[in-house]
């Protein structure tokens, strides 16, 4: 898959499935091309990846068909630019909020290279030539905008956030949508679940993409509702999450194997 079909697919019903790569390591790509994935992840709000590495990345993934969805560290429509600029497939700006934030993202996803004042004419609606629209178009037209819906405020004003022109689709930050919420990683709260839910239903309603960001083990059961539901777009995990719980529950069967040996040999030499 290419950034012009992860662009079209976002609009579409069948769902879209990816992860978040946190290692730059070239042998990992090897490993991640046997996942039937549909894209990769990349974030650089949360974790330390430098510019040069993050560019190599989306671009080595591009090639082996796993077009890069990038976090920006914050919904900066330069930041936004310097990501496409690195092969980036897909922009996501987190806690977006406001109609303002997604117009100037929208800007700078769907309108580049223009950037200043010109830029801000033609986004307030002031005419522009057909040759330069055209060339806009182009220009950009594999580019993807996605926002973090993560608090209170901005699922108060989802539907006026959806409706800007030029906006992909959504993903739910889970962590901090429950903290403002009220209910700090309480997964299975009514509140959230129900959150969650609308945001589904609204953004599905406009054709546009939707998922949640499933950070914590033991989230298949709400990411198979959430299908149900129509999110199409699924981000499931990472690749430290993945080591972090299968190897603490391999060491925790290692060590209650090793446990109950010892206890059965001391049972028998005790016995004897």
């Amino acid at each position: 898959m290419n950034a012009t079909d992860f662009q079209t697919r976002l609009h579409q019903d069948d769902p879209l499935f990816g992860t978040l790569i946190v290692s730059p390591a070239p042998e990992w790509l090897k490993a991640v091309k046997l996942l039937p994935l549909d894209y990769v992840f990349f974030d650089t709000e949360h974790i330390a990846l430098d510019r040069a590495p993050l560019s190599w990345m989306c671009r080595a993934y591009a090639e082996a068909g796993l077009p890069a969805v990038v976090r920006i560290p914050s919904p900066d429509p330069y930041q936004a630019c310097m990501v496409l600029d690195g092969g980036a497939a897909a922009v996501l700006a987190p806690y977006v909020e406001t109609e303002e934030e997604v117009a100037a993202l929208v800007g700078a996803v769907k309108r580049r290279p223009l950037k200043g004042e010109k830029l801000r004419r033609l986004l307030g609606g002031e005419a522009q030539p057909e040759t330069l629209r055209q060339y806009m178009d182009r220009h950009n037209q594999s580019n993807s905008l996605l926002i973090n819906i993560e608090s209170v405020p901005a699922l108060e004003r989802l539907d006026r956030l959806l409706a800007v022109p030029g906006l992909d689709g959504v993903i739910v930050g889970p962590h901090d949508l429950s903290c403002s919420l009220g209910v700090p990683e309480q997964w299975s709260a009514p509140v959230f679940q129900e959150a969650v839910a609308s945001i589904i239903r609204q953004t599905r309603a406009r054709g546009l993409a939707v998922g949640v960001h499933v950070i914590y083990e033991g989230g298949l059961e709400h990411e198979r509702r959430w299908l149900e539901l129509g999110a199409n777009l699924i981000l499931h995990q990472a690749d430290i999450l993945a080591f972090r719980f299968a190897m603490a529950r391999d060491l925790q069967a290692l060590r209650q194997a090793q446990a109950e040996g010892s206890a059965a040999g001391a049972k028998q030499e005790l016995m004897i």
